[in-house]
């Protein structure tokens, strides 16, 4: 498997909309995303490289794919944790999905059998195979 297209990465980072919102960071224009406090999505943030690219997914009750954003800075100190153990990465907005896609959509669609978010649902920051990312891509009219 890879999650790689040359130096790039792809990830999907969760939120929950009424916390912060794509919306937010569409008008935040960049943010830190703070507050993750599992260590393989801390693992996930500190593999990530300036300019990766991440889908933002709003978890909860909306459980969908919303927007692109890109790495703006790489892992440093979570500015809301105060025991150092915790990291963050900077984030700034892309471009929001033609269409949003589904968690139950991407589920449905046997092409996502071994996705991290079909598997680990419950993960916040994780990786995304770049045949995931082309194909999220393509069924969202985003390409």
């Amino acid at each position: 498997m890879t999650y790689k297209l040359g130096i790039m990465n792809y990830w999907l980072m969760k939120t929950e909309p009424g916390t912060y919102s794509w919306g937010d960071l569409v008008h935040d224009k960049q943010t830190e995303w703070t507050g993750v406090r599992n260590y393989q999505a801390r693992n996930s943030m500190n593999a990530m490289k300036i300019g990766d690219l991440v889908f933002v997914y709003h978890s909860a009750n909306e459980k969908q794919i919303i927007g692109i954003a890109k790495v703006i800075r790489e892992a440093h100190a979570d500015s809301t944790d105060k025991t150092g153990v915790w990291t963050c990465v900077d984030i700034k907005a892309v471009k929001t999905l033609s269409s949003p896609i589904t968690l139950a959509e991407i589920k449905a669609d046997s092409f996502f059998t071994d996705m991290v978010l079909v598997n680990n649902s419950r993960l916040s920051v994780q990786p995304v195979l770049v045949k995931h990312w082309k194909r999220i891509l393509k069924r969202t009219h985003t390409v």
